[in-house]
């Protein structure tokens, strides 16, 4: 009897140990499971950053000799007519004592891509001025926009695209601006108005390098 006393307690002993060891392993793969889950969004998150680099990267090649131009050029220096707008346009003609239309464009890029933002603010905001009407001026608003979103000033930026939108309802420049202003509201937390704006331009411009951007946040993976 003593003896059977002694192996039933060891079976209750085993028991104990292999429940105890069930929960364990239960709690280590619950565990592993979240790490994996933790760097596939750290993963995904990467990936968008890259795209959203990569599309940004493209836009600042197209404004490459733009910025070159900018260096070589005094801000109050006037310079030959920029060959990209027709030389009979009466609206890329220097108004008054205003510098070229080019040149004033790019001396604004150029304190935009280098992070003076209030600069690139005023100088895009005194070319829509002098040039309400040329080949430039919705580039201009829209880099308003980028300016304002570069200083985190995410509802003036939204502001400057929406006003993009009413007054060039043709620009180049819609996928971007929407797919900026998407990324505007995710960081103010207005995620559902963001998600609509990446929804519209996965749908309306597909084949866009914003479209690249905003497709990972519609379907992620």
């Amino acid at each position: 009897m003593i003896q059977v006393a002694n192996l039933q307690s060891q079976v209750a002993e085993l028991q104990r140990a292999i429940t105890e060891n069930g929960q364990e392993i239960k709690r280590l793969s619950e565990s592993v499971g979240e790490q994996n889950a933790t760097v596939k969004k750290v993963l995904q998150d990467q990936k968008l950053q890259d795209e959203a680099l990569a599309a940004t990267l493209k836009e600042l090649s197209e404004r490459v000799a733009d910025v070159s131009t900018a260096a070589a050029v005094p801000r109050t220096v006037s310079a030959p007519a920029d060959p990209g707008m027709p030389p009979t346009d009466p609206a890329a003609a220097p108004v008054g004592g205003a510098p070229p239309a080019k040149d004033l464009f790019s001396q604004a890029y150029a304190d935009c891509s280098r992070g003076n933002y209030d600069l690139g603010i005023q100088g895009f905001r005194e070319f829509l001025r002098v040039y309400p009407n040329t080949d430039r001026s919705d580039n201009a608003q829209y880099w308003i926009g980028e300016c304002l979103f570069g200083k985190q000033s995410y509802p003036e930026a939204i502001e400057a695209w929406d006003q993009l939108v009413r007054d060039f309802p043709s620009t180049d420049k819609l996928p971007d601006a929407h797919v900026k202003k998407a990324l505007a509201f995710e960081k103010l937390g207005r995620k559902k108005e963001a998600l609509i704006l990446y929804r519209y331009v996965v749908e309306r411009f597909p084949n866009s390098e914003a479209a690249k951007v905003a497709r990972p946040k519609v379907n992620p993976q």
